[in-house]
């Protein structure tokens, strides 16, 4: 089974609970990488791997017209709704279905590390992109940068051993990897940023429906019950509570700007 049929299932399994609970936290990220790209209506932008479809949203509302990619048909539906005049294909990061030299602007939130070869999708990447074209790729900082790991690491406990290399969201959050990865496919490293995106959850609730959202906890659920992945998630947050039942986790992503 591809790596395009795996991640597209499980990113499908609770799409609502990614887009209202989880991917609003990105924001602060958004914004930046905004402020830098400035686009406008003589632009033309792929958002590979949009997921829900707000990135798209807010890149749309710029002005510039946009295309979005993503593996998982649940996430393309509300995409969709969010964005209904606008294209939204169900695609595979390694085999974008355009013409090379098309794109002004590729952007990838959280997307590229579940590519099942990194370096096949950033060259498809540089493919679709016009000389001079830009690449934003968004991903996880470190690890040990941000309190979301703790509860996706636990998540992650219910699930046996991954083989090395395995598609997960920290896949290429090691000193230098991305570099050198970009560096390998021939794209030019301009600027890098590190983001700060915390989440604030009303309730224990939310907090839950948010990590249920992710591909992880659609994983743990094929040898789990949902109950015993909530009892998880659960636990998981408890380091987190402040009093009235809030839920603050702080988290850092890094940012990389590139150009063909």
């Amino acid at each position: 089974m591809s790596t395009k049929t795996i991640q597209g299932k499980l990113w499908s399994v609770a799409p609502i609970y990614w887009s209202q609970h989880f991917e609003p936290w990105f924001m602060p990220m958004y914004s930046k990488v905004l402020d830098q790209l400035r686009l406008n209506e003589d632009q033309l932008m792929l958002d590979a791997g949009c997921g829900s479809g707000l990135f798209s949203y807010l890149a749309i509302n710029t002005g510039a017209e946009v295309i979005g990619v993503d593996a998982a048909p649940g996430l393309l539906e509300v995409a969709r709704r969010r964005n209904p005049k606008n294209n939204f294909l169900e695609e595979d990061l390694e085999a974008l279905p355009f013409t090379e030299n098309r794109f002004d602007v590729v952007t990838g939130f959280n997307s590229f590390q579940y590519a099942g070869n990194f370096q096949s999708a950033l060259a498809e990447a540089k493919r679709v992109l016009k000389p001079g074209g830009r690449l934003v790729i968004a991903i996880w900082d470190k690890p040990e940068m941000s309190d979301a790991t703790h509860v996706l690491k636990s998540i992650g406990s219910l699930l046996p051993p991954p083989p090395p290399g395995t598609p997960g969201p920290f896949a290429l959050s090691e000193d230098g990897k991305m570099e050198s990865i970009l560096a390998h496919t021939g794209l030019e490293l301009t600027y890098k940023m590190k983001v700060a995106c915390p989440f604030l959850y009303r309730s224990l609730t939310d907090g839950i429906k948010s990590f249920m959202g992710t591909g992880p906890a659609a994983a743990a659920m094929n040898t789990n019950s949902q109950q015993t992945v909530e009892a998880v998630i659960t636990k998981a947050l408890e380091s987190f509570r402040l009093p009235d039942d809030f839920y603050f986790l702080q988290n850092s992503f890094l940012v990389f700007f590139a150009e063909k």
